[in-house]
């Protein structure tokens, strides 16, 4: 048989994503407040730090680290900050005519660590291929191509996406204590063994100690240490540390609760020199310089909620998508 007269199978499509309208990581002071807005596209709103509290034509719902909401186009959202914290948001909004995404009508789920890899990668492409990134204050509206971009960002972002919502839709359902249990039953036990370091660095932010010690206070060789933290992060557990000291610090920043020298002492550094160091280090600007950003966006965006909303939601805040 002549290879021209070879039968071929067509791949299907279940659904396919061909135009983004927003995409946004946004580190919101804790003031945050939208007012409401709806539109004719798909919209997810992804928590990556703090609470938040959305509300919607169906009520009103607390989420946490590690959710994400859908809006179907169309359906009145709105939110707010929660529990005094300065959330870290990824929104991103599309077009899809595809009748699957029926199911994400109405939806909140608590993505596993597969699914969290998956949006890690959209952004992490989203940060390359526009310009400005995704992350930056001066973003507004519909993302532009960067030049010089990678080759296939586009495309990577667009089968990153396709594939969490194929992956959504294949799990089904899933309530948030079945996805903390299945998270944690696929943990391989290097994979807990870091979990458990992340935690007691998590939960020691104030203290100073350096690698030996922490080698120490976990029984571990330095090697062993340093293999399994690096193959699970990418980093130097160390380095690790510093990092999340400074998410700690712009936390602070951002809900206002105290003054740069406090934020340094508050995470133990030696001194506000060396906290503002390493912070420029990190963030490729200054402390202050961070804190004028963060209220210039908030400026920007700044709005009052409906003079029907709730008494608790009267407060001054901070008005942009959710």
């Amino acid at each position: 048989m002549e290879s021209s007269d070879r039968p071929r199978y067509v791949l299907g499509e279940e659904l396919a994503i061909r135009k983004l309208v927003t995409f946004y990581y946004r580190e919101m002071p804790k003031w945050f407040y939208t007012s409401g807005e709806k539109h004719d596209f798909w919209e997810f709103v992804y928590i990556d730090n703090g609470e938040l509290e959305v509300f919607t034509d169906s009520g009103r719902r607390h989420l946490t680290q590690g959710d994400i909401i859908f809006y179907k186009p169309n359906l009145f959202h709105g939110g707010r900050a929660f529990n005094s914290t300065a959330p870290n948001l990824i929104i991103l909004s599309f077009e899809c005519n595809a009748p699957c995404m029926a199911f994400f009508e109405d939806k909140s789920f608590r993505l596993h660590e597969n699914e969290r890899l998956l949006l890690s990668r959209i952004v992490q492409e989203g940060m390359q291929s526009f310009d400005p990134p995704i992350n930056s204050p001066h973003l507004a509206g519909c993302p532009s191509k960067r030049n010089g971009a990678a080759f296939g960002g586009d495309q990577l972002i667009r089968n990153y996406l396709e594939i969490l919502l194929i992956e959504l839709i294949r799990k089904g359902d899933t309530g948030k204590d079945e996805a903390k249990l299945s998270s944690v039953s696929v943990e391989q036990q290097g994979d807990e063994f870091v979990s458990s370091v992340v935690g007691y660095l998590q939960n020691n932010l104030a203290r100073s100690f350096k690698f030996d010690q922490l080698c120490e206070e976990f029984a571990i060789s330095r090697t062993r240490m340093k293999a399994l933290f690096r193959a699970k992060h990418g980093i130097g557990v160390m380095e690790y540390f510093n990092r999340l000291k400074i998410e700690q610090a712009k936390r602070l920043i951002r809900e206002g609760s105290a003054t740069v020298s406090e934020i340094a002492e508050r995470l133990g550094y030696s001194s506000l020199h060396y906290f503002s160091k390493q912070f420029k280090r990190i963030m490729d600007m200054t402390p202050s310089d961070y804190a004028r950003s963060i209220t210039a966006r908030a400026e920007r965006i700044r709005g009052k909620p409906p003079e029907t909303a709730d008494s608790e939601y009267r407060d001054s805040g901070t008005q942009g998508s959710l």
